[in-house]
């Protein structure tokens, strides 16, 4: 009986994975130009440079298909973790102020410098997202020392409203920012190379390497704070290290695509509902749904409006903010 639970997980795990590669072949196919699977295979074993198809495959397609993975991943663990360490049914990676904060230092240094390459920007919004969710770590772990996790809704609340106070004062200022910074904040996972983003993405992959391994923890600080202390956890160091873990992917995710949201909201609640709770399970089952739910948002951002594209951003916010409503009152029933 116990191997049958076992195996279910693990066949519905399988399918996921299925799925996913079905999606990123899918992408490497899917565009303004259309070409053929036999045209994508070929890119990768026989390349010909003189070759339109295979040169779009190994020059756009594939950097964008792989950012798409890594970032629906990176956003959905995130969302994982952060509703694990908050025990907020609700909460998601922004609930951090990443966004906020990685907005804020791209404008900021888009002002006072000039912003010329594609890997500035990129670092510019990691340390934003980094310096704001540092914040908002340090301010909930204030006072008595521990976490308190209506604390952590606070601070994150602040300090988005901060960053973006601080935002549109600098845009009133310099319209050129506003200018270069719209197409980020909508989300894009667009003119970005490998050369490029390999840093971030390796880790992010690190990041979610750690989470997987944290998984049997993450179960342990899920269940209650006096269970895991009376399993001798160190909720503390779980904590931190959670709180690292969640800085570092939707960081890197914010980084790369810029303002993606939903995905770690929605994401964790569709694969607890038709997976498991268990962690073990429900975080890689989480990194495929999210890399594959962003895959999707990104086809159809491709072609809804051809030739021209939607931010992959407001796919996602036209799927999510649905969810999230139904969501919400759901919770609201179950509390009333």
């Amino acid at each position: 009986m116990n191997s049958a639970r076992e195996r279910s997980p693990l066949i519905k795990l399988i399918l996921l994975a299925g799925v996913l590669v079905f999606a990123m072949l899918l992408s490497l196919m899917t565009g303004a130009r259309w070409i053929p699977l036999s045209d994508v295979i070929a890119a990768f074993i026989q390349p010909d440079a003189m070759n339109i198809n295979h040169i779009l495959v190994s020059s756009t397609r594939l950097s964008r298909t792989l950012m798409a993975v890594v970032v629906g991943a990176s956003l959905a663990v995130a969302g994982v973790l952060m509703q694990a360490l908050t025990r907020n049914p609700l909460a998601s990676p922004g609930l951090f102020g990443i966004n906020a904060g990685a907005a804020f230092i791209i404008i900021l240094f888009s002002t006072l410098f000039t912003l010329t390459s594609l890997q500035a920007w990129l670092w510019c919004a990691f340390l934003g997202a980094a310096l704001a969710g540092s914040l908002v770590w340090l301010i909930g772990n204030m006072g008595q020392g521990r976490m308190n996790p209506l604390r952590i809704v606070l601070a994150g609340a602040a300090m988005t409203a901060l960053f973006s106070a601080f935002s549109q004062a600098l845009l009133v200022v310099s319209q050129e920012g506003l200018d270069t910074v719209m197409f980020w904040l909508a989300g894009s996972l667009t003119e970005r190379s490998l050369t490029l983003v390999w840093p971030l993405m390796l880790l992010s992959a690190l990041a979610l390497g750690l989470a997987l391994i944290c998984a049997r923890q993450v179960n342990v600080l899920s269940a209650g704070e006096e269970i895991a202390i009376g399993l001798g956890q160190r909720l503390g160091l779980i904590r931190l290290l959670l709180g690292i873990l969640i800085i570092v992917l939707a960081g890197s995710a914010v980084a790369l695509a810029g303002s993606i949201g939903f995905i770690g909201l929605i994401v964790p609640h569709m694969v607890r509902k038709g997976l498991s709770i268990d962690h073990r399970w429900l975080l890689p089952g989480s990194a495929l749904a999210g890399a594959t739910l962003l895959l999707l948002a990104d086809l159809v951002s491709r072609v809804v409006i051809l030739p021209q594209e939607v931010p992959v951003g407001v796919m996602t916010a036209l799927l999510g903010a649905p969810f999230f409503i139904l969501l919400a009152r759901r919770r609201g029933a179950h509390y009333a």
